[in-house]
């Protein structure tokens, strides 16, 4: 089983960047699909963006798509979630998914792993 930890939430103002962090354990990086997914306050967890294992794949949803990268560093058994031109309605808690497949669901359904959440917080 592998473990994932998420680090690098903080309060930032809208228009301002954040960097997203999640090391994983326990089992070979390179085969999971990671993905990051939030839960926005008093809402439904929605997804946000995937990779596949080599890192040549990457899907955003519309509403993050030209603002946040994800990237995946298979040497250090970590992902990535670059944030810029942040919103206030990007506030939310954020979790990075393992999934053991090609391509992350973006349902999230059926994930091998998630991790305890970072919160983002965007002032307007």
């Amino acid at each position: 089983q592998v473990q994932l930890v998420e680090s690098g939430g903080g309060l930032v103002q809208a228009g301002g960047s954040l960097r997203l962090s999640c090391v994983a354990s326990g089992r070979t990086f390179s085969n999971y699909a990671m993905g990051w997914f939030r839960r926005p306050p008093e809402k439904e967890r929605e997804f946000v963006a995937a990779i596949t294992g080599s890192g040549r794949i990457r899907n955003y949803s519309d509403s993050v798509r030209g603002r946040f990268t994800i990237t995946r560093d298979n040497a250090k058994s970590t992902v990535y979630l670059q944030m810029n031109s942040l919103k206030p309605e990007d506030t939310a808690v954020y979790y990075c998914a393992a999934d053991m497949a090609t391509y992350l669901n973006p349902s999230g359904a059926g994930m091998d792993a998630w991790g305890q959440g970072t919160l983002v917080t965007v002032s307007s």
